[in-house]
């Protein structure tokens, strides 16, 4: 999702399906920043399966502070209304990873 400047609301720019968290950050921008609802596939150390909604908010360093701004400031709104609980940042699109994904979500368990 972005944040539309002109009509100063968030609106869903693309969705995919069936996407790893590697394919994913390659559909992000690298200079701008964007709100990201992920649903994983998430195996617990016991077996279980789950499939978390994790907000990603992905605010690249060197985007302009203007966006940034805009940005930060829809970013809690949004959590709120979505009712999400598993909420991260990014500052670059190259720490999305599984890894990175898996590691966060342990923190839940």
């Amino acid at each position: 999702m972005k944040v539309d400047k002109d009509r100063q609301m968030v609106v869903l720019e693309e969705e995919f399906q069936n996407i790893s968290p590697e394919e994913l950050k390659m559909e992000l921008p690298e200079r701008q920043p964007r709100f990201v609802v992920y649903s994983y596939k998430y195996v617990h150390e016991d077996g279980r399966m789950s499939y978390p909604l994790c907000f990603i908010f992905s605010s690249p360093v060197g985007c302009k502070p203007e966006q940034q701004m805009m940005y930060a400031g829809s970013k809690n709104r949004l959590v709120q209304t979505a009712e999400l609980t598993k909420v991260f940042e990014i500052r670059t699109t190259d720490d999305l990873t599984e890894a990175w994904l898996q590691e966060k979500l342990s923190f839940f368990r």
